[in-house]
C-alpha cells in the first residue's frame, strides 16, 4: 500500500507544490492542506486538498489530518512546524512523532542560540551564537561578538529577521526593530505586503521576540537538505549557493557539491535532536573549505524536492520508511550541476546569465503549477532548447514588461 503523505503550508512558497510532484514520483499518495489562493490547488500531483485557515490553524490541520489519515505530515514553513508541535498530545502524538521525531527537542531547535550551542557541543564547528536578554547587555555582548556581526530574531524565515550589522548604532536600531512586539502598522503593513493573514493575528496577540548575536563568518553560503528517520539520516543534498533573493534571502541559484564535513553535521544534528523528516541546514564556508553552521530549517527546504541520484532524493527516502516504494528510485533530474530555481532566479533576474547555463527546474510535469507561478505579464514557457541551450523559450512578454 502507498505511502500516505499530507504536505502542510501556511505561506504562498511554491516549493510545496514541487515536494507533491517528488513524492507522487517515488508511488506515494499525497494531499495537501493550504490557504486560500496557493500554487499547490492545481497540482495534479495532489489527490486530495484541504483549507487551513490562519484563524483556526490548529483546528484546521486537526480536520485535515482526520479526513486525511496520512501516514506523515511534512510541513513545509517554520509557522507549520510551530503548529504541529503544538498539536503533539493525545491521538495526534504517534503521527506527530512519526513525522518531526521528538517534538519536546523543537524548542531548543527553533531557539537560534540554544540550537547553535548544542551544535557546537555536538563537535559540529559553528560560530559563537549569544542571545541577548535586553537591551542593557547587547553592548556587552558586541564586544564578545565583534564587528561585523549578525543579529537574528527567533520565529523568523526567508531572511526576514536577520541583518548584518557593522557598528553599535545600527546594532541598537535593529535590535530595537526585531525585540519589540510589532505594531499594529507593522503588523497591518505586513498582511496587506505579504497576503498572510496571520500578521492581522499579531495586532490582537502580539509577543516579543528572542533576539541573539551571532559571530560573522565570512564567505561562501552552502546548504544541505536531508531527509531522516528516527534520528539518522536517510539522504542528503549539499549546495553551494550562487545567487539569492536579497542579502539575506533565500537562494535561486544552487550548484550541488560534495562535503564530508557538512554530511557529518547533518548526521550530528539528527542524532542530537531525535529528528525526522526533512530538514535543512545553512552554513557558511570559510577561505579554508570549513563550514560553519549558523542555523537550521526545520522543515523541507527549496531543494527537498530535488531528485539528484543515489542517496540524493529526499522524497523517496522518506517515504521509503513507512512502505515499500513501487518506485523507489526517480529518475536523476540532471546531470548539470548547477541547478536554477524557477520561478526565484527568473524573478531575480530576467536577463540572468544562470538561465542559459544552468539547469532551470521548472514543473514542466505540473502545468498548473507552472501558470499560477507566472505573475501577470509573464510570458509562458515552451520546452525546447534555443540556440544557448537554454530549455527555456519565451513567448509574448518577458517578466520585466519588455
Amino acid at each position: 500500500m502507498a505511502p500516505r503523505i499530507l504536505l502542510l503550508t501556511t505561506v504562498e512558497w511554491p516549493s510545496s507544490a514541487r515536494l507533491a510532484s517528488a513524492f507522487a514520483a517515488a508511488g506515494a499518495t499525497v494531499e495537501a492542506v493550504y490557504p486560500r489562493g496557493h500554487v499547490i490547488a492545481g497540482s495534479r500531483f495532489v489527490s486530495a486538498h484541504h483549507r487551513y485557515t490562519a484563524w483556526a490553524p490548529l483546528t484546521s490541520i486537526t480536520k485535515a489530518i482526520e479526513r486525511a489519515q496520512p501516514d506523515l505530515v511534512v510541513p513545509c514553513d517554520d509557522r507549520a512546524v510551530a503548529q504541529l508541535v503544538r498539536l503533539d498530545r493525545g491521538s495526534l502524538h504517534p503521527l506527530i512523532e512519526r513525522s518531526l521525531g521528538t517534538p519536546k527537542n523543537y524548542a531548543a531547535l527553533m531557539a537560534r542560540g540554544t540550537f547553535i550551542d548544542a551544535a557546537r557541543a555536538a563537535g559540529i564547528v559553528a560560530p559563537e551564537t549569544y542571545v541577548v536578554p535586553d537591551e542593557t547587555l547587547l553592548d556587552e555582548i558586541l564586544s564578545r561578538a565583534g564587528f561585523p556581526c549578525v543579529i537574528k530574531a527567533d520565529g523568523s524565515w526567508g531572511g526576514d529577521g536577520v541583518a548584518v550589522v557593522h557598528d553599535r548604532a545600527d546594532a541598537h536600531e535593529i535590535y530595537r526593530r526585531f525585540a519589540p512586539a510589532p505594531g499594529r502598522l507593522r503588523s497591518l503593513v505586513r498582511a496587506v505586503k505579504r497576503r498572510d493573514v496571520h500578521f492581522l493575528r499579531e495586532m490582537v496577540r502580539p509577543r516579543p521576540m528572542t533576539v541573539s548575536v551571532q559571530r560573522f563568518v565570512p564567505g561562501q553560503p552552502v546548504t544541505t537538505a536531508f531527509a531522516c528517520w528516527k534520528g539518522r539520516v536517510l539522504a542528503a543534498i549539499h549546495m553551494e549557493v550562487l545567487e539569492t533573493l536579497g542579502p539575506t534571502g533565500p537562494a535561486s541559484v544552487l550548484r550541488r557539491i560534495d562535503c564530508p564535513r557538512m554530511d557529518f553535521a547533518a548526521v550530528r544534528i539528527a542524532e542530537q535532536f531525535g529528528l525526522s523528516g526533512l530538514h535543512g541546514l545553512d552554513f557558511m564556508r570559510d577561505a579554508g573549505g570549513q563550514p560553519h553552521l549558523i542555523e537550521i530549517n526545520p522543515r523541507a527546504t527549496q531543494s527537498a524536492p530535488l531528485a539528484l541520484g543515489p542517496g540524493r532524493d529526499l522524497a523517496a527516502a522518506l517515504a521509503g520508511c513507512i512502505a515499500p516504494l513501487p518506485r523507489p528510485v526517480r529518475p536523476t533530474v540532471t546531470a548539470n550541476p548547477v541547478i536554477a530555481l524557477f520561478p526565484q532566479e527568473w524573478r531575480r533576474d530576467p536577463a540572468s546569465a544562470w538561465l542559459a547555463s544552468a539547469h532551470l527546474d521548472v514543473p514542466w510535469d505540473d502545468p498548473a503549477v507552472l501558470l499560477a507561478c507566472l505573475a501577470p505579464g509573464d510570458a509562458v514557457p515552451e520546452r525546447r532548447a534555443t540556440p544557448r541551450g537554454n530549455p527555456l523559450v519565451l513567448a509574448g512578454r518577458m517578466p520585466n514588461g519588455h
